[in-house]
């Protein structure tokens, strides 16, 4: 495996007993890369994640983390990787510092600057005792911890679960700079708008099979979006409703509201013809994108493992 591929994964699987966990996942990320790895709760992105850290073990199949295999040299991939597990559960009843400074020294020393810095940024206090925080404040603790020592790569389980929006941001910002710095970023969420911002790719999992890896920017020619023109005069419904990609269509008197699959052009184009008054446009829903394309598209393995190696 080459240097330039942190994570891959060939045919991996794993069933509990009869049901599918993960089933002939093939998926390279690259080095550097933010991969989002989306899907529903219990699609699957979980149990990929625990057979990534050696966690559980495949049915068959095999992965490789950073070069090495997740079995024999676990504990030398663990030293170099940031995880944060999806559901949280800190031992004792000490203090955020104290937690921390095990952590930090478990890592070989990292500088307690670092760490304070990374608190600050997420407006954490060191000083309370863990067992008595919000979750989302014991999820801080956990990006703190997962990302202080600037790990080569970051396994985030549904990284911002309990967190504000303003907090998400922040997040979304360390991500920003991880990648900057060269580090590689697996994320897991079923939240496609805050993955969006930060993503190179996303991998889309529906039912534990892979159903397409695909570049961010092109999740935005998919999106469906809610469009409201207000017209000088009266149109005609006809004049709009046979458009490419656009449905819904209703119009009163001067005002139309119709659904938009996709780009806006021809639907601007069309309306140009009149005199505009005002354009609405709701922000692309990338949660209904994602559930009438993907999950209405029915994908050979085949397909689904010829568009994770293409990323297409």
């Amino acid at each position: 495996m080459t240097s330039d591929v942190a994570v891959h994964t060939d045919s991996l699987t794993k069933f509990y007993g009869q049901r599918r966990g993960i089933e002939n996942l093939d998926l390279d990320v690259a080095t550097g890369e933010v991969m989002g790895f989306l899907g529903p709760n219990g699609a699957g992105k979980t149990t990929t994640i625990r057979l990534l850290l050696d966690f559980l073990r495949p049915t068959r199949g095999h992965a490789t983390v950073l070069g090495r295999d997740p079995r024999r040299d676990k504990a030398a991939l663990h030293a170099v990787i940031g995880y944060l597990p999806g559901e949280l559960a800190f031992p004792g009843r000490g203090r955020a510092d104290d937690l921390l400074r095990f952590f930090a020294d478990a890592r070989g020393g990292v500088p307690w600057p670092r760490v304070t810095d990374l608190a600050d940024r997420l407006e954490l206090d060191l000083a309370r005792p863990v067992h008595t925080m919000s979750k989302g404040n014991k999820q801080k603790v956990g990006l703190v911890q997962a990302f202080m020592h600037e790990p080569a790569l970051l396994v985030l389980d549904e990284p911002t679960s309990g967190l504000d929006p303003l907090m998400q941001q922040e997040f979304l910002g360390m991500v920003r700079d991880a990648r900057a710095a060269g580090q590689t970023v697996f994320m897991s969420s079923h939240v496609l708008a805050e993955v969006q911002q930060v993503a190179d790719r996303v991998a889309i999992v529906r039912d534990g099979r892979l159903a397409a890896v695909e570049r961010v920017e092109s999740l935005g020619r998919r999106a469906v979006r809610t469009v409201e023109i207000h017209f000088a005069d009266p149109v005609d419904a006809a004049e709009f409703d046979t458009l490419p990609g656009v449905s819904d269509v209703v119009v009163a008197g001067p005002v139309l509201k119709c659904t938009v699959d996709g780009r806006l052009d021809q639907l601007v184009k069309a309306a140009a013809r009149h005199e505009v008054i005002d354009l609405l446009s709701t922000e692309p829903d990338l949660e209904e994108t994602f559930l009438s394309f993907y999950y209405h598209t029915e994908l050979t393995s085949d397909g689904a493992g010829n568009a994770a190696r293409t990323g297409a």
